[in-house]
């Protein structure tokens, strides 16, 4: 079953990435993928087991379902912001001509506004952004492969900011103020250091604008007053996320969709006295008809198969055996970080929780502080390593072997100088 898990995997995998030269949709051969790797793992494991693999699909359905939600009422907030051209707000404020200098602005706003939303919502909203900004293809896959890399550098140090640092924090394996405190300065040294390559080899090139306005010729005009309040509470419903997770301990999904309530009661309250077929134009279906299905589709099929890997105990047997061969916990860590990049880092995390014990490691030690770093930026890697890779590229349909090509290497290289930083400073600490 093992080796029939492991092959469907890698065939699934392979197909995504060759995406463009097959002419087969990543989304499809996700799904089809996933519904392969619970088949083979159903009937390899018996009529005993059956009903404890329908609970593990179950309990499956249920964490994707949340993580699902989440992007969906994440998007459909940033669409209605788009709708009502609420990012002229930030657009018309940017005034450099030079493609460096908005690249080093939107990095940095990225990487801290990740630690306060997290990621994945950062990414969403960035990548819009970018949208409004750009009017070149190539200049927004290189600007949205830099914010997936500051995206995930920034939710690393933060415990709202990253689905794998929140799992340590919500495991008690690391406490808030320490993971700023430790991972803080490896998180900046992982990002910047791409962001200055990159920077670098854009100095004397100005900013392409998109040839029309977009916000004006694909949306209905709207009040300066219409922008500004659906703008702010948008970005204030996103802000507000973190904040009801902490004090409700209730999942993010739910306060993505609380706060898209309100919005959605705002949005009718501010445009009550207009004709039903102006409203239209301003209302949430038409913002949840914008969203991208097809990489949410993806989204759904990818943490389906990855799941299947899980609980059929290759991931943790993986991190075992790893451990026993190795017997380097930097190097082990490590290495789960590179992996996280091939595999959704979720998994990887909650296996490794699993394995290494308390006794050995307890909270705030060095392995679950270089984890929370690892696990976080490590997905940066590969296009489809973390969430954040995952939205950027559904939104600006990135291929899997561009992002190879002009992002894999930078991430890699801020990954690794991230790593020896904290390795170095660990001493500090008191490893």
């Amino acid at each position: 079953m093992i080796i029939a898990l492991s092959a469907i995997f890698l065939l699934s995998y392979a197909a995504i990435a060759l995406e463009h030269p097959l002419h087969v949709n990543k989304s499809a051969t996700a799904l089809i993928g996933a519904g392969l790797l619970w088949t083979v793992y159903v009937l390899f494991s018996g009529g005993d087991i059956h009903t404890m693999v329908h609970d593990e699909l179950g309990h499956t359905l249920i964490e994707v379902g949340q993580i699902v939600f989440f992007l969906m009422g994440a998007m459909t907030i940033v669409e209605l912001i788009d709708i009502h051209n609420g990012f002229d707000i930030i657009t018309k404020r940017i005034k450099t001509t030079k493609s460096s200098t908005l690249l080093f602005q939107i990095g940095v706003a990225t990487f801290f506004l990740s630690a306060v939303l997290d990621n994945l919502a950062t990414t969403i909203v960035m990548c819009s952004l970018i949208s409004k900004l750009l009017g070149k293809k190539e200049d927004r896959l290189l600007f949205a492969g830099l914010i997936v890399i500051c995206a995930n550098a920034g939710g690393a140090w933060s415990p709202i900011g990253d689905v794998t640092t929140t799992m340590l924090w919500v495991a008690d394996k690391i406490s808030a103020l320490n993971v700023i405190y430790e991972v803080f300065l490896p998180s900046i040294v992982a990002a910047i250091i791409p962001l200055y390559f990159v920077t670098n080899s854009l100095k004397g090139q100005g900013v392409e604008p998109p040839k029309t306005d977009v916000g004006v010729a694909r949306h209905a005009e709207t009040t300066e007053k219409e922008r500004n309040v659906i703008f702010y509470c948008g970005i204030g419903a996103l802000i507000g996320v973190p904040i009801f997770k902490t004090i409700t301990h209730l999942p993010p999904f739910l306060g993505v969709m609380f706060g898209l309530g309100f919005l959605w009661l705002i949005t009718d309250l501010l445009h009550k006295g207009k004709k039903e077929s102006e409203k239209a134009q301003f209302s949430l279906a038409r913002a949840l008809s914008k969203i991208d299905m097809s990489s949410i589709i993806f989204f759904i099929g990818i943490l389906l198969a990855v799941a299947t890997l899980e609980h059929s105990k290759i991931l943790p047997e993986l991190a075992k055996w790893l451990d026993e061969t190795l017997g380097n916990t930097t190097l082990v860590i490590m290495l789960i970080g590179l992996m996280s990049s091939l595999v959704d880092n979720v998994p990887m995390v909650a296996a490794s929780i699993k394995m290494f014990p308390m006794d050995l490691h307890p909270k705030d030690s060095y392995l679950w502080q270089f984890l929370a770093f690892c696990a976080g930026t490590g997905g940066s890697i590969l296009i489809i390593g973390s969430a954040a890779g995952l939205a950027a590229m559904g939104m600006q349909k990135i291929n899997f072997f561009w992002y190879v090509k002009k992002i894999s290497v930078l991430a890699l290289v801020g990954y690794i100088a991230g790593a020896l930083t904290y390795v170095a400073l660990s001493p500090l600490f008191g490893h």
